[in-house]
């Protein structure tokens, strides 16, 4: 022992100890699904007495439930089987983008267990008015989530853009610069919810969000390192590096979108010519096949319909595209080597039309051997990998890192 350490540093380090291992237990009872304390010790590496204290302090504050039930898959005899609860702590994502906002409410065991999303066109709006309808639906949900006794300890927004310190810095496509956005949506949220306590709020890049939630809740399986691109009306991009965000020194890396195609070509609203959103974005894609490029979620089902039919004009339209997408991305895997790349938002849903023209660009410009052709690595996200999602998964891991914390919040 060190004995240069005061006389409340053992106490100190004594805390710091179980508010870890309570973490790790009950990380891996939500890991599991539904496990014993004797399963809980084997995969932890605690001894079933550390294990059994812990797990209590979890239960009575709230975050285990114990069922009736026995499991006997270890040494000794059966134990009843622990499990997340299902009432209690949560986390609530909300996402702002051009043409919907998008609000979730996650719990403990990442389960999306409500979800409203309104489709309106937020550009020429002011910002103060586009994050009080975020905060308007954030209500609303907060609403339904008591109802189903969950406490949304904090609020996670996904936003456009280059997103730091709480402002959004600059989004292009919803004209926005230095835009205070955690502070005005805050201030509203507070407004429709008097006398309730105030939760806290953050922010991150919504395809930074959406690439955590297919990487927690997709089916990537245990593939940690990716290039995700999300298209929506701007084309946000994403890199996970063994799990982790690829952030960048000022934190804005992804920004995939605004990487030049043709330097000759149409401005964009990022004040550059050329970019890749102008020939692979939801407008550019609609534009391209006859469709009203402000047409949004009913456009894009329009061009599935017209690819799907076979119609020519929709068909080409998401060829181009796709071969756009692979001189980008080819840019990128060349860089970074990724074990695949990942296509959300509106390329999911035409991958059949887009990725024969985005592969093969890829396999034509990648180093020799990095992209084999049809090797698989192109691949379409899941339907769990959205940015509202990630988000409220991101409050609920603050409060799996540390549980101590909440309680000591009053809110639990």
């Amino acid at each position: 022992m060190n004995t240069n350490h005061t006389p409340l540093g053992p106490k100190a380090d004594k805390e710091t100890v179980r508010r870890h291992n309570l973490s790790l237990v009950l990380r891996a009872v939500r890991d599991e699904g539904e496990v014993t304390r004797a399963g809980v010790a084997a995969r932890v590496g605690l001894t079933r007495a550390a294990v059994s204290s812990l797990v209590e302090q979890l239960l009575e504050s709230g975050f285990l439930s114990e069922s009736g039930k026995t499991f006997s898959g270890q040494a000794g005899r059966p134990g009843t089987v622990l499990k997340v609860t299902r009432t209690g702590p949560a986390g609530i994502g909300v996402e702002i983008n051009i043409d919907y906002v998008s609000v979730c409410v996650v719990d403990l065991s990442g389960t999306d267990r409500v979800r409203l999303t309104e489709h309106i066109d937020n550009r020429g709006a002011l910002p103060g008015e586009v994050l009080a309808r975020g905060a308007r639906i954030a209500a609303r949900t907060l609403e339904s989530a008591a109802e189903q006794d969950l406490l949304p300890v904090g609020v996670q927004l996904a936003l456009p853009g280059l997103v730091s310190g709480g402002t959004v810095r600059q989004a292009p496509n919803l004209g926005w610069n230095r835009v205070p956005a955690e502070e005005l949506f805050a201030k509203s949220l507070a407004v429709l919810r008097p006398g309730m306590p105030e939760l806290p709020v953050s922010s991150e890049n919504e395809a930074n969000l959406a690439a955590l939630a297919e990487l927690w809740f997709g089916g990537l399986g245990r593939l940690r390192t990716f290039l995700y691109l999300t298209g929506e009306i701007g084309v946000g991009g994403a890199f996970v590096l063994d799990g982790e965000l690829l952030r960048g020194a000022n934190g804005f890396a992804g920004e995939i979108g605004h990487v030049v195609v043709d330097a000759e070509g149409p401005l964009c609203r990022c004040g550059s010519r050329g970019c890749l959103e102008q020939y692979a974005g939801q407008s550019a894609l609609l534009r391209a096949a006859g469709i009203d490029e402000n047409s949004g979620v009913p456009g894009v089902a329009e061009l599935e319909r017209r690819a799907r039919g076979g119609d020519a004009h929709a068909v080409a339209a998401v060829e181009q595209a796709g071969v756009m997408l692979g001189r980008v991305l080819s840019g990128a895997v060349n860089l970074f080597d990724p074990d695949a790349v990942v296509l959300g938002g509106i390329y999911r849903t035409l991958m059949p039309w887009l990725s024969p023209s985005a592969d093969r660009e890829l396999t034509a410009r990648v180093v020799s051997g990095l992209w084999p052709r049809d090797s698989g690595r192109l691949r379409a996200s899941s339907s769990a990998g959205d940015a509202a999602r990630g988000a409220a998964a991101l409050v609920v891991r603050d409060v799996l890192a540390d549980p101590v914390a909440y309680v000591r919040r009053g809110t639990g």
